[in-house]
């Protein structure tokens, strides 16, 4: 099934995405109505932390009510906020193998621009690519941000007033569920709640000086509203292979980026092993796959502009849409 938070009334539901995802049926008020309100349905984190039986209610609760209009509302009229607005956790990993070689020469070149050494900028693009650094084959990478800076689809992405430039990246993510700890690759498959988008705006300027103490991007990532996830969460069932996903990343309806899930270093099931090594991993995590190859604007040195609309789309999940702004 596929699941969203939205807003309606002032108040913060959960929703079944049906009717070709065009409505939302709500699960609190269909427990209600058939009989007594369910805590379960009060929050996306209390559905996952009620665990499968939660799920096996709602669809319950659909197969009984789904026909009642006055449980459902169009998604058009929602505000839609990102499926678990406030993450217990949130890891962005480097999974791509194309990206991981692309993007420091992308940022060798947005050096070289910036000083305007033409001279530089053609040396760099007419070296080859080179190999892949050995750790990346090792074990996953990945970095923690700012969990509280969540957003969700149809929210314009206000671009931090340090940066001027400004950048999407294409990518997918999963939510987890179940409590735990020295999860092996085998079982992960238990701890993945469901599928969802992300983009992972990135002021590309800022993260390039801040790269250079090599610890990890900070103020390149993690401004107010620039982790944007969405617009639901698909559980695997509906998912079927994850790892072969068509993605494609639209800038004002053009198409920018294409790609597919496939060859990612490690798979979610082996990052979730990795990151739970004496590590409790919680329900309702988040975790990204990084960006697809050829993914995001430093691959390609086509940055974004104030007042682009940009739309990330992953086969059998749906469209996150998004605008930015200059403040």
């Amino acid at each position: 099934m596929k699941l969203a938070t939205f807003k309606s009334g002032g108040q913060e539901k959960i929703g079944l995405v049906h009717g070709g995802d065009t409505l939302l049926f709500d699960l609190a008020a269909a427990a209600s109505r058939a009989g007594g309100a369910n805590p379960a349905f009060a929050s996306m984190l209390a559905l996952i932390d009620a665990g499968e039986g939660a799920l096996e209610q709602a669809a319950k609760l659909f197969d009984q009510h789904g026909k009642d209009e006055s449980l459902s509302a169009p998604v058009s009229g929602a505000e839609i906020l990102a499926p678990v607005p406030e993450p217990r956790q949130m890891r962005d990993g480097m999974s791509f193998p194309l990206h991981i070689l692309q993007a420091p020469r992308g940022q060798l070149k947005l050096a070289a621009r910036a000083r305007n050494d033409m001279a530089e900028l053609a040396r760099i693009e007419a070296e080859p690519l080179g190999e892949l650094p050995e750790v990346y084959r090792r074990q996953p990478i990945y970095y923690i941000t700012n969990r509280f800076s969540v957003r969700g689809t149809n929210t314009t992405v206000k671009w931090p007033r340090y940066s001027k430039v400004m950048d999407y990246e294409l990518e997918f993510g999963i939510i987890t569920k179940n409590k735990g700890a020295n999860i092996s690759a085998a079982k992960a498959k238990d701890h993945i709640f469901g599928y969802t988008i992300f983009n992972d705006f990135s002021a590309r300027d800022a993260q390039r000086i801040e790269m250079e103490g090599r610890l990890g991007p900070a103020k390149g990532k993690s401004f107010d509203g620039g982790n944007v996830m969405g617009p639901w969460i698909v559980t695997p069932d509906e998912i079927g292979d994850p790892y072969k996903l068509k993605m494609e990343a639209r800038v004002n309806g053009k198409t920018r980026s294409q790609g597919i899930s496939e060859g990612m270093l490690f798979p979610f099931e082996e990052i979730i092993a990795h990151v739970s090594q004496d590590e409790t991993l919680m329900p309702g995590e988040f975790i990204g796959s990084g960006t697809v190859g050829n993914g995001c604007g430093l691959e390609l040195g086509w940055y974004l502009e104030h007042g682009d609309t940009i739309e990330l789309e992953v086969e059998k999940i749906g469209i996150l849409k998004n605008r930015v702004e200059r403040q």
